[in-house]
């Protein structure tokens, strides 16, 4: 039975107030996100944007470092059918003015009937009267505009299993023991931002979304996009995936954060050897496979492992540096032996104990930095028959195969951890996860089904030329 105030005649159901409004509009939201795009930090985009820097810094935590799909600068803007905050302030002047509704509607070009609607829809209530506020009638209005979707993640259960497996399982040596690998608890700054390490199979998310054009080619509904599984990650409106395991993303990050990484510069190192520029065209266009680059991964200590990456199927290997007996014990000879792990006689004989386990045919040549590591390269040369090729000081995109490879490596040895703790059987368990990860520039092949289909294209022209 209708009562007689007039918030019991209203057209809308009755709501129960949530709190206060929020301050904020759309039109600021968006302000915020243009500048997160344009590389403004968090708080001085929250300054642009006409809010306090702890606000923006908030906004940016709760959302987990990405946009709500609706205010991205790419996505669709309102239409032009929906009222504006700035003309909800111009009807709440004008209803204070006790002006009509059709005067109203002439004045912002709206029809009548619209400014009824949205007078009689959003309008504050609780007093029992039409008190037309604009922040309140925004507030109604992003209400009931709202259009809650369930995640495909959350629906999907086989899709989901399939993300998370390959996104957290844990990874085995080739004989299928599984390895936890060491816990390493992140203390670096800003390490709010970033969860504590953990080793996993760690598949990115866009291997895993077109790996399962892959897997499933018949089944449409096991298709979803990176981005989505990145959304399910850092924004847990999104739900179906846990927040703690973007500890397995490459990066640990549990935002996504713009960020300019550092690049050392290390000892230039060039003596009686062939650069970058000298090399054959037959390295440069990836054509024949048995051509390597190779670097040092550093950590706690001047612990090292050192990385060798076939450019045509990006096959890595890793090389064993224990440290040498007397380490941290003797006092440092200049000049002496380096009892770190990583000197050049090290490194030589890693890389022939290493590479000479493979046939002729995949050892061509290898490029590698300027470093003193390298410093015995023309005996390399005579005892693994490569050619060794330097690039040029301060360039690691030259080696741009290894500069990737070593930060997907980053995800199980990360900066600023003690990288000799790991034996031989961890490196090769991390090895065989690399090389069993699908890559996107091996059409979603992983390398050693490339390296795999390469060999055995090489026995067969070998048969048939012998024949």
């Amino acid at each position: 039975m209708t009562g007689k105030r007039k918030s019991e005649r209203s057209t809308r159901r009755k709501l129960c107030s949530p709190g206060r409004p929020p301050v904020w509009q759309r039109e600021t939201l968006c302000r915020f996100w243009q500048d997160i795009a344009a590389g403004l930090s968090s708080e001085e985009a929250g300054i642009e944007a006409g809010v306090s820097a702890p606000v923006g810094s908030r906004w940016f935590r709760s959302s987990g470092g990405m946009p709500p799909t609706h205010l991205t600068p790419s996505g669709s803007h309102p239409q032009g059918r929906s009222l504006s905050f700035s003309e909800r302030e111009e009807i709440a002047l004008e209803c204070a003015r006790k002006t009509g509704v059709r005067a109203i509607a002439r004045k912002l070009g709206r029809s009548p009937s619209t400014i009824s609607r949205e007078i009689r829809r959003n309008s504050a209530t609780r007093n029992g009267d039409f008190n037309y506020r604009a922040t309140t009638a925004q507030w109604h209005a992003d209400r009931a505009a709202q259009r809650p979707k369930v995640s495909k993640l959350a629906q999907n259960s086989t899709l989901h299993d399939y993300v998370h497996d390959r996104l957290a399982g844990l990874i085995a040596t080739p004989d299928g023991v599984a390895l936890k690998g060491p816990v390493v608890i992140w203390k670096k700054r800003r390490a709010v931002h970033r969860q504590s390490r953990r080793w996993s199979l760690a598949w990115s998310p866009e291997q895993i979304a077109q790996r399962l054009k892959v897997d499933f080619p018949e089944d449409q509904s096991m298709r979803i996009s990176h981005e989505a599984i990145y959304q399910a990650l850092y924004i847990q409106g999104r739900g179906a995936l846990k927040r703690e395991l973007s500890a397995c993303l490459r990066s640990g990050r549990a935002l996504r954060l713009p960020r300019e990484r550092a690049r050392k510069r290390g000892r230039s190192f060039v003596e009686d050897a062939l650069m970058i520029s000298d090399r054959p065209a037959e390295v440069a266009d990836r054509a024949v496979p048995g051509h390597w680059e190779g670097d040092l991964i550093l950590g706690l200590g001047s612990s090292a492992i050192g990385t060798l990456v076939e450019r045509t199927t990006r096959f890595a290997m890793l090389l064993h540096l224990p440290r040498m007996k007397g380490h941290g014990k003797t006092r440092v000879i200049r000049n002496g032996p380096a009892l770190a792990g990583h000197g050049a006689q090290a490194v030589r004989n890693a890389i022939t104990g290493t590479i000479m386990e493979l046939p002729a045919s995949l050892r061509r040549s290898l490029t590698w930095d300027q470093g003193a590591e390298m410093a015995q390269h023309a005996q390399l040369q005579i005892d693994t028959g490569l050619d060794i090729y330097f690039c040029d000081p301060q360039s690691p995109w030259q080696r741009g195969s290894n500069e990737n490879t070593n930060g997907l490596l980053r995800q199980y040895f990360p900066k600023g951890t003690d990288l000799s703790q790991h034996d031989t059987d961890a490196l090769n368990a991390v090895a065989h996860a690399l090389n069993t990860r699908p890559r996107k520039t091996l059409g979603w092949k992983t390398p050693a089904e490339a390296l795999d289909q390469l060999l055995k294209q090489h026995i067969i022209e070998g048969v048939a030329t012998t024949g």
